[in-house]
């Protein structure tokens, strides 16, 4: 009786060469663990198909043996989506050969990519040609964009451009059987029935494998201020983000909400970091761009600091003074992420909220988590624009990281920080996914009808659950 295991790899291994159909522990091993180390899988192999035809071919012979597929881009996910079981009875399909720009259209400001290609290296492309993609991630290194639609990625400039999903024309996508759904139309307005792309873009994998997508591409900003405010707490921060948007309108790109604390994590593990403005308890980071040369843009941006600190709202503002400057407060922002990864576990909320509802919802979280656990640190910080925090506990100084982030520990503050936001009308998952994470917590505070309505368009699209199992729903 033929081994199915070696019939698999067998299969495999004709459809994309013996070379890339990957089984040696070594070599799978960093496919295997997702970025913060807390899943850690098994796998039947690794595969790289090279094209769409490779992948359409590699899930067709899963389909036939009833083998899962594990679709991954960078395996830079927070929620643990990209990462197989530990019953190892998946494939994993990485994408990091399918990285390639199919078309640049800068007429049409369009421009179709293959799914393993990195963020930076879609945004560099589109910068080339005198244009930009806006979306921006702290991991738009390694992120890739088939993962940014797999979670509808947001970042630093939903302000103005929107989740990843508003950026996205048309999408390619291998359905469950193998068969290639083409829906990779540069068109603005199509209005032939139902948005079938839309289905794809968010669903982590779990009804289709993008391999390919048609972005849209905006004009390139010419010309840019960054700045700093120090504010006294969050409802100073909304103010000035309402002085912000009164002032510069479209102009204003990304205004980010940062505690004090978290800003001395992302120091202590970045040395050499900037500290321009000590002694506050929050921090704005604020971002201004323009498509067309506008000397006065920064004279804007005094202004209306200057005007929100006459109101009370700003208590100190520095306006970089140049691209190093701006990057470097930009790189305090966006390290916050690895810096918390590198002080140990932690708990990890990835929530949104009416703007309005932050400061209250940020009073009563904290007060039941001092009860619930005393000496927890919080790591708050996010796109107050958008109203996405990402509002993350650390253990107490000196105790055990690994003891804190314990199943028991993490189901008792997801509940606290969970039903909290809810309660403000809020979402348990902003931009990061829900994976295997928050699988069972979108369980509990979705409403029936819709957890209905989510399994029959699973059970539609991939009746027999092979792709990404374990994931979502």
């Amino acid at each position: 009786m033929a081994d199915p295991r070696a019939t698999c790899l067998a299969r495999l291994g004709a459809v994309v060469g013996e070379p890339h159909v990957l089984t040696a522990a070594g070599d799978i091993e960093p496919y295997l663990t997702d970025w913060r180390g807390r899943y850690r899988g098994a796998a039947i192999a690794v595969v790289r198909p090279s094209g769409t035809r490779e992948v359409s071919a590699v899930v067709s012979v899963c389909a036939d043996l009833c083998v899962p597929v594990v679709p991954q881009g960078g395996n830079t996910g927070l929620v643990g989506g990209g990462t197989p079981h530990e019953r190892g009875d998946a494939v994993v399909v990485s994408f990091t050969r399918m990285n390639r720009v199919r078309a640049l259209d800068a007429d049409n400001a369009t421009m179709t990519v293959e799914a393993g290609a990195t963020l930076a290296a879609v945004q560099q492309a589109a910068s080339d040609a005198g244009l930009a993609f806006p979306l921006s991630l702290a991991s738009e290194g390694t992120c890739t964009i088939g993962g940014n639609l797999a979670t509808n990625a947001g970042g630093t400039a939903v302000l103005r451009y929107g989740n990843a999903r508003e950026s996205v024309l048309g999408v390619e996508v291998v359905l469950a059987d193998g068969g290639v759904l083409d829906l990779a139309r540069g068109l603005r307005k199509d209005n032939t029935g139902y948005d079938l792309k839309q289905l794809f873009i968010g669903s982590e994998g779990t009804l289709g494998i993008v391999t390919a997508v048609v972005l849209k591409l905006a004009s390139a900003p010419r010309s840019r201020v960054t700045a700093l405010a120090a504010v006294a707490d969050v409802g100073a921060a909304i103010a000035l983000l309402r002085h912000a948007r009164a002032a510069l309108g479209d102009r204003l790109t990304g205004f980010e909400l940062m505690s004090a604390f978290s800003l001395a994590l992302s120091r202590r593990h970045h040395p050499g970091s900037p500290e321009p403005l000590p002694g506050h308890d929050w921090y704005a980071l604020i971002q201004a761009d323009d498509s067309a040369e506008d000397p006065a843009l920064a004279a804007r941006v005094e202004a209306m600091l200057a005007a929100a600190a006459g109101l009370g709202v700003v208590a100190d503002a520095t306006i970089a003074s140049s691209l190093a400057q701006a990057r470097a407060l930009w790189a305090v922002r966006e390290n916050i992420a690895e810096a918390q990864r590198r002080e140990g576990p932690n708990l990890k909320h990835d929530i949104s909220l009416p703007v309005s509802r932050i400061p209250a919802f940020l009073d009563q979280a904290r007060r039941a988590l001092d009860a619930a656990f005393p000496g927890v640190r919080y790591v708050v910080f996010g796109h107050l624009g958008d109203g996405n925090l990402h509002y993350n506990l650390s253990a107490p100084e000196g105790a055990s990281a690994e003891a804190f982030v314990a199943a028991d520990r993490l189901e008792r503050a997801q509940r606290i920080v969970h039903d909290l936001v809810v309660g403000h009308g809020g979402s348990i998952s902003a931009e990061h996914g829900i994976g295997r994470l928050k699988r069972r917590e979108l369980a509990r505070v979705k409403s029936p009808l819709e957890i209905a309505l989510m399994r029959r368009i699973k059970d539609a699209l991939d009746p027999r659950g092979l792709l990404n199992p374990g994931k979502v729903i």
